[in-house]
């Protein structure tokens, strides 16, 4: 089962590598991992998606709040939660596509962010992750040159937070 686990960690030296260390240290892939500070610049909020039975990922969270700069675990995967993504596509464009590759990017939501008439364009998007999977297969025959994506960042949709003071 997917399991999208959001940790609060002390923004410090050595702390990823803490983290995916306990990962690979019992045989789990990390499949996207995204790590930024919040409002308060002393921590960093990171988003990890995994992939494991219940008991497995019961022991990570266990084993992730017994390190040091770990202030606080949650697998938000059961919960209501929301989880978004981004996507950065650098797609060939010529006189003859530019147009439809205009309506695309509209229909879609996506917007553009670098444009060269006769050569490429930059185009980004957010949203669910099967929208950017989509969107991808209807750029691919425009010829995508490059891609990268962020990987799901998420939280809960409850009033509640999900900070050092809760």
């Amino acid at each position: 089962m997917k399991h999208t686990i959001t940790i609060l960690v002390e923004n410090e030296f050595g702390v990823l590598t803490r983290v995916a260390g306990l990962f690979s240290a019992r045989g789990y892939n990390i499949e996207s991992l995204n790590v930024a500070p919040i409002m308060d610049a002393t921590v960093s909020r990171m988003t990890l998606v995994t992939r494991g039975d219940e008991r497995a990922l019961e022991q990570i969270k266990k084993q992730l709040n017994k390190l040091i700069p770990v202030i606080k675990v949650d697998d938000i995967s059961h919960a209501i939660h929301l989880e978004r993504e981004m996507l950065l596509a650098k797609v060939v464009v010529s006189a003859e596509s530019y147009d439809a590759l205009i309506d695309l990017t509209d229909q879609a939501g996506a917007i553009i962010v670098d444009d060269h008439i006769d050569s490429h364009m930059i185009v980004e998007m957010t949203g669910r992750a099967e929208q950017l999977d989509l969107f991808l297969q209807q750029l691919e025959p425009f010829g995508v040159v490059e891609m990268t994506r962020t990987g799901p960042v998420g939280m809960r949709r409850e009033a509640k937070g999900f900070s050092v003071t809760d």
